[in-house]
């Protein structure tokens, strides 16, 4: 198992929005990351093209032997990275409706008495119990666990919610 396999979930985080080189088998590939697999590790790579257009190429994470970062993205690219695997109409959230709706789950798990903890850059996500994340903007669907069972139960948990009003 590489250097690459053996990181974190959020390791890998941090390399999302930023534009990248992977050496990967003897072979050479740049782009913006816009995810990683937390399972298998494949790296997720967009190259922008003119005309709003991109191609994505997946890099197996077995393969991976080193990672640079190249440049760092800022929102503006984060938000164009996203938008290109968003459906068409899908909402997009503003900085203080996302702060209300991460207090909402917040309180929520306190009041379930579930463990959690803020982690990220930005305090942004939360990991519940050591075992699963939850990323904004804090629906059901923005959940993220290798174990199943908690995965269901936490999304049930969050669906649950009377106090806030998750889309669905």
């Amino acid at each position: 198992m590489n250097e690459w396999c053996r990181k974190k979930p959020l390791e890998w985080q941090e390399y999302v929005n930023k534009e990248v080189k992977v050496n990967a088998a003897e072979q050479e590939y740049k782009g913006w990351v816009f995810t990683v697999d937390p399972v298998s590790a494949n790296i997720v790579l967009v190259n922008l093209k003119d005309g709003g257009k991109a191609s994505v190429m997946a890099v197996m994470g077995h393969a991976v032997e080193a990672v640079e970062v190249l440049r760092e993205g800022d929102s503006s690219m984060a938000d164009q990275l996203t938008s290109l695997f968003m459906p068409a109409g899908a909402q997009s959230y503003s900085r203080e409706e996302l702060e209300n709706r991460k207090s909402c789950l917040r309180d929520w798990l306190e009041k379930n008495r579930i463990p959690f903890t803020e982690q990220g850059a930005q305090q942004e996500t939360l990991c519940v119990a050591g075992a699963l994340t939850v990323n904004p903007p804090y629906g059901p669907e923005d959940c993220s666990s290798s174990n199943e069972i908690i995965l269901s139960r936490v999304q049930h948990l969050i669906q649950s919610n009377p106090d806030c009003q998750q889309d669905q």
